[in-house]
């Protein structure tokens, strides 16, 4: 089957007709539409023509194919229409036999059995013209020669393109058009009818039943002809003079009624409420004007396309993809259903076609106000065919003017989630306040508060509803604490967030306590070390204060060092008591109290060599030493003594009612834990 489309002719640059005319681009096999300009009242009718009112085509008086009006008047020489020539006449021309006729749904294919001066067909053309009054179909036959009897001509309107079981015709749908032609012999008015095809019900869905065929008695049939000439919806002539071969547009030289034209009111016969598409035509004639006559010679089908309305794809895309968050979607445009404006609704990958679209200007597909936390990126209708949408990303709209079935509006809507960035504030140890600043963020600066150490006492910021970007977050370390960790959960930066689409970034900063230490030194007096302090090993010393919860037991190591690391800072925790167990046998230096106070610093050695200074605490021990005094008779009885010394302190097994200074028979005197010094006893014997 011949592809071909019924569409303008274009005129070379500066010919009279050229500026009336509009084309519309066409592809593949469709039906384009010429724009005119709308005539009102009579058409032409003191200029020999009998066109409808409302269209600037020229049907003539007597048929031709030329131009004989001025502007915006045309003709068939203006346009490029749908041309379908027939077989060469002769045994290979192809024609229906064996009595088929209107009725037959799959007619008979035969070669060579057209009668002699009576049906012989050569061309078949036709065209759609659109105009503010309406679509007008323009269609014109073509024959070898005058008939020498009756004859009609029958253009046939196939929905489906399927070829029937004889490999030739369209296979026939409820609602197919018939235009039937009638002549007479000797006619020049021509008459036109309309039948449309039944199955089980009409062009408008009402049941039907054989009584609305037009002649046959079972179904599916014809049904009851509509005079279109007299509703005024149609109108032809054919030529009675000879037309010549400059003048016939490439037909070649026609003779005198053999060549016939007629426009008929498209819109009028499909209505305006319902979206028609009718994919072939074909040209068949009858041997007399009985719509029960044999069919005889015919134009094969042709592709035409021939609608009133197109085609809009609207496709949905979300980044990220996969997601399952829906889109509504309202319109500015009619479709099949009933007239009113369809709304639908997309996600991610979805897509919806409306094949029946009504041709129309400023038609909308608007994307409604994107659900919370997602953006319209982008609208892109370059998929579109032979049309270029207006996109408008901050409205939502894509905007376009439908004017013909080879229009395709295609138009991909996007849009982009947004992201979530939370910033975590967490204490290994105590609570406190942090503050924070970003130069991207909703808050320039805010302050997150700790209330414990770890996970429960945590605070967070939650920034919703971010465009994906790079942001970033920076915390103002405060005095006494120390950052140890700033991540994010995405291996991002805080100080470069990369946020994609639809990501929730979690960027968390970890504090502790600025630590020190404190450095214990501890020395003795050890004679037989010799003279000056020397390092006491194993003395034990206590840790308390500071927010311990119990106190830290150390003991001096060989060097007669003690190191309490990892302690909070005395600016935060407050002082620190360092009190020693005195080791038995000694006593503190006077210089050195048994507890002392440490003021914690900042330090981070382990082994206390930065430790500051007023965390170093020095103790000194001085070993004690036991005295004894006693004086032993070498006769029982035979002296008494006396024992007196300035030390301090006596022998606790003495006993308290005998002074010393008493005369007593041989006296001992024992004075414990004396520090080193000089120490006078007086001894008196009594003989």
């Amino acid at each position: 089957m011949p592809t071909s489309e019924i569409a303008q002719r274009h005129l070379p640059p500066g010919a009279r007709r050229r500026r009336g005319l509009r084309r519309l681009t066409a592809v593949g096999a469709g039906l384009a539409l010429v724009g005119t300009a709308f005539v009102a009242g009579p058409a032409f009718a003191a200029h020999g023509l009998v066109s409808l009112a409302g269209s600037n085509f020229e049907i003539d008086e007597d048929a031709n194919l030329v131009a004989d009006h001025a502007d915006p008047s045309f003709d068939w020489e203006d346009v490029t229409e749908i041309r379908q020539p027939d077989e060469p006449t002769g045994a290979n021309d192809d024609s229906f036999g064996q009595g088929s006729k209107e009725d037959t749904a799959v007619p008979t294919v035969v070669d060579g059995s057209i009668p002699p001066n009576k049906s012989d067909l050569l061309t078949f053309g036709g065209f759609l013209e659109e105009t503010p009054a309406g679509d007008f179909l323009h269609l014109y036959w073509h024959r070898v020669q005058e008939p020498s009897g009756t004859t009609n001509m029958d253009f046939e309107f196939n929905q489906s393109e399927e070829t029937s079981a004889n490999g030739v015709t369209p296979v026939r749908t409820e609602a197919d058009l018939l235009l039937q032609y009638d002549l007479a012999q000797g006619g020049t008015n021509p008459e036109l009818f309309l039948a449309r095809w039944l199955t089980d019900s009409d062009f408008n869905g009402t049941p039907v039943s054989k009584d609305d065929c037009v002649s046959s008695n079972k179904l599916p049939c014809w049904g009851l002809r509509e005079d279109l000439t007299a509703a005024g919806d149609a109108t032809g002539s054919i030529n009675t003079t000879a037309i010549a071969a400059g003048d016939s547009d490439g037909l070649g030289p026609i003779s005198p009624r053999t060549f016939g034209e007629a426009t008929v009111d498209f819109s009028a016969i499909v209505g305006n409420a319902q979206c028609v598409s009718f994919g072939s035509a074909y040209l068949k004639s009858r041997s007399s004007d009985s719509f029960t006559a044999a069919l005889k010679d015919f134009i094969a089908p042709t592709d035409i396309g021939l609608t009133n309305c197109a085609k809009v794809i609207v496709r949905k895309v979300t980044d990220p993809t996969g997601d399952t968050t829906d889109f509504d979607f309202t319109t500015a445009f009619a479709t099949l259903n009933d007239g009113t404006n369809p709304t639908f609704s997309l996600a991610d990958g979805e897509s919806v076609t409306y094949d029946n679209v009504f041709f129309g200007n400023g038609l909308t597909v608007t994307e409604s106000g994107p659900p919370s936390g997602w953006d319209l990126v982008d609208i892109d209708c370059s998929a579109s065919t032979n049309i270029t949408p207006v996109e408008n990303e901050l409205a939502g709209t894509a905007t376009f003017d439908l004017t013909n079935a080879n229009q395709i509006v295609d138009c991909t809507f996007t849009n982009q989630a947004r992201g979530t960035i939370v910033v975590e504030k967490v204490t290994t140890d105590g609570s406190g306040a942090f503050d924070f600043t970003s130069n991207t963020l909703p808050d320039a600066s805010f302050t997150l508060t700790t209330t414990g150490s770890g996970d429960g006492g945590k605070d967070s910021n939650t920034y919703a509803g971010l465009t994906p970007g790079t942001y970033d977050v920076d915390e103002t370390v405060p005095a006494n604490w120390n950052l140890t960790s700033a991540t994010c959960d995405d291996s991002s930066d805080p100080s470069s967030i990369g946020l994609s689409a639809g990501e929730t970034v979690t960027c968390t900063f970890v504090n502790e306590l600025e630590r020190g230490s404190i450095k214990i030194v501890k020395t003795r007096k050890h004679a037989a070390d010799g003279s000056g302090d020397h390092a006491h090993e194993g003395v034990t010393f206590d840790i308390t204060g500071g927010g311990l919860s119990e106190p830290i037991s150390v003991q001096t190591d060989a060097n007669g060092v003690a190191c309490v690391t990892g302690l909070v800072v005395s600016a935060v925790a407050g002082n620190y008591t360092v009190t020693e167990t005195i080791p038995n046998g000694y006593v503190l230096d006077p210089t050195t109290p048994q507890a002392q106070t440490a003021a914690v610093g900042e330090a981070t050695a382990t082994d206390c060599a930065d430790t500051s200074a007023g965390a170093v605490k020095t103790f000194k021990n001085i070993p004690l030493t036991n005295l004894t005094v006693s004086v032993d008779s070498q006769v029982d009885g035979g002296t008494f003594s006396s024992i007196e010394c300035d030390a301090t302190e006596e022998d606790p097994d003495s006993d308290p009612d005998i002074p010393l200074s008493a005369m007593q028979d041989d006296p001992s005197v024992t004075i414990n834990d004396l520090e080193p010094g000089t120490y006078t006893c007086v001894v008196v014997i009594d003989p």
